[in-house]
């Protein structure tokens, strides 16, 4: 198959803080340091984490046909819950016995760490809670969206972001916004359209990818990205996926769930135009060994988007693959299985047909993330891998979760490209996913 072609109530005004402020330890007023401001949420309120009241959307019959997140981060069963055991499992004393994760005080150590610390996560449920930003386009159409990344580290720091140095090479697939007079972004291209109906024609069972017909429920015209570089504010470059287009506070006003996926992106469990929070969807993943919770927003080709229940986003093929970790290169790899085990009984279930028998999540394996290594983008160059027969025939095949692994295996001659038939290496597609929280 070839993935390089397919068809495809009003709010106050942003505060602009100073990210000089933080790097140099002084307090300054944001006029004086026109350079690095930043994105600021419409309300100052608390985040209200209201999860346990919120309501997702009706289900289908098919989750192939289902709009909204797909299957959920927790309680699908050991193949689609990847949430660590207790660690007095087999000991004769209460947990409470038990000092803290040893990543409380090494992050690089073992334990769960926090890498957005925008909002709060809730582990019972799989999700996050962060804050929701208005913009506008030249126009004057509203821009709902969020920051998850960002290629400054004061700036990381300063709004609880995730710092990637990577995506400073990423402007080309960037679109661009200013600060207007009132801090407030202003797009000057890029927009989304969240009508359609995702839907997906799965394959025979047991060869369910490829999917023989698909429609993303979101759609990108040529100029999107959810990367933007913003030209008044020294260029930096902020991961800012748009939730929400060209509509008012009222039409997405569902802080309960019940969400309206014409109108709002398919991650979004609830969304809070008052309070200004919305609540994503966690996906599970691995990460060197270790599980993971990410967010998956935009892809850069509609099949893509389509399996992913996010955005397509064309202005992310500008993005150069397969250079991983050279230089000038935006991209970390994702490794993404196409013919794993499938059910969620199955403790080593994994891959794309998994996901389009039963509805829940691959459990991808991603390459570096922050606290584990340096090269770390929430752009991810897909590297889809297709176990051979040989391989399953002499049961080889499982549950991969580990980058070098990976890597040995397809040298080994147990593992190929998208099909059995191509050579491994880039799918030629992209994915934005922002690394939330290491679980281990």
């Amino acid at each position: 198959m070839n993935f390089n072609v397919f068809n495809a109530r009003v709010i106050s005004r942003v505060v602009i803080a100073s990210a000089i402020a933080v790097t140099l330890g002084v307090t300054a007023p944001a006029q004086t340091t026109p350079g690095l401001r930043t994105p600021r949420r419409l309300s100052n309120r608390k985040i209200d984490i209201r999860n346990a009241n919120i309501f997702p959307a009706a289900a289908t019959n098919s989750p192939n046909t289902a709009q909204g997140p797909g299957g959920a981060a927790r309680g699908g069963g050991p193949g689609c819950d990847v949430f660590p055991a207790s660690a007095n499992v087999g000991t004769t004393v209460d947990l409470s016995y038990f000092g803290p994760p040893p990543s409380t005080v090494n992050q690089s150590l073992v334990g769960p760490v926090q890498l957005l610390n925008t909002g709060q996560v809730d582990s019972i449920h799989g999700t996050i809670t962060i804050p929701l930003y208005l913009g506008h386009m030249l126009d004057g159409k509203n821009v709902w969206y969020i920051l998850s990344d960002v290629s400054d580290p004061g700036v990381a720091a300063e709004l609880g972001l995730n710092f990637s140095a990577k995506m400073t090479f990423a402007a080309n697939a960037a679109r661009t916004a200013n600060f207007d007079d009132n801090n407030d972004l202003v797009f000057n291209k890029g927009t989304v359209d969240f009508s359609p109906v995702r839907s997906i024609t799965a394959g025979p069972a047991g060869n369910e990818f490829p999917p023989t017909a698909y429609q993303p429920g979101s759609v990108g015209d040529s100029n999107y990205s959810p990367l933007v570089q913003v030209v008044n504010a020294a260029g930096v470059i902020y991961n800012a996926p748009i939730v929400a287009f060209n509509v008012n506070a009222g039409q997405i006003d569902f802080p309960a769930g019940n969400v309206d996926y014409s109108l709002v992106h398919d991650q979004v469990i609830a969304i809070d135009p008052i309070n200004m929070t919305v609540t994503l969807n966690l996906i599970n993943g691995f990460s060197f060994g270790r599980p993971v919770w990410y967010m998956s927003m935009d892809t850069s080709i509609p099949l893509g988007a389509a399996i992913e229940h996010n955005t397509f986003a064309p202005l992310m093929a500008n993005l150069p693959l397969g250079r991983d970790d050279s230089f000038s290169s935006p991209i970390e790899r994702i490794f993404i299985a196409t013919n794993g085990p499938e059910g969620c009984a199955n403790p080593e279930r994994q891959g794309l047909s998994a996901d389009l028998a039963d509805g829940f999540r691959p459990n991808n394996t991603l390459g570096g993330i922050p606290t584990l290594a340096l090269d770390y983008s929430p752009t991810w160059d897909a590297n889809l891998y297709t176990w051979t027969q040989d391989a399953i025939n002499n049961g080889y095949r499982g549950q991969l979760r580990e980058e070098f692994q990976i890597l040995t295996y397809v040298q080994n001659g147990f593992l190929k490209g998208m099909n059995a038939t191509t050579p491994f290496g880039s799918a030629g597609f992209s994915i934005n996913c922002s690394i939330v929280q290491r679980l281990n």
